[in-house]
């Protein structure tokens, strides 16, 4: 089959990880990383998209925003701690390039994501090799 990326609809996409935030337990509404154990019991199985190209795998997360957003590169140094904050104009998701952070008793590394909603208070400490993050927000953070 040719590659079509066209084939659903927002909403329908919306809609279907709706239905499994719902299924496996997943709670839009407080921070969610890839090392929850809901995320880590969906595995991934229902997230997977089979409409890419050749030679690319790609998997959906089980978030998503519904407002603009800003999207930034963030560097920190070893043992930067980031005082407990929250965001309130919107939700935000943080991607792990490089190096870790420690979120309550899970350490995100490379590859891992932190989801974090609207108002919801938070906290993290740079792992001891520092961390470039990726964070895009729905909201203007500058």
């Amino acid at each position: 089959m040719a590659f079509n990326p066209n084939r659903s609809t927002i909403a329908s996409c919306m809609a279907e990880l709706r239905e499994i935030q719902k299924e496996f337990g997943i709670d839009p509404k407080r921070i969610v990383t890839s090392r929850d154990p809901a995320v880590r019991k969906l595995a991934y199985t229902k997230l997977d998209v089979s409409n890419v190209p050749d030679g690319f795998t790609k998997t959906r997360l089980p978030v998503f925003f519904e407002e603009p957003t800003t999207m930034y590169i963030s560097a920190g140094a070893p043992g930067a701690k980031v005082p407990r904050h929250s965001h309130d104009e919107g939700d935000g998701i943080r991607f792990m390039i490089s190096g870790s952070i420690r979120y309550g008793d899970n350490e995100l590394t490379q590859g891992d994501w932190m989801f974090i909603p609207a108002g919801a208070d938070y906290e993290f400490e740079v792992g001891p090799m520092g961390a470039v993050m990726c964070y895009c927000y729905c909201c203007c953070c500058a």
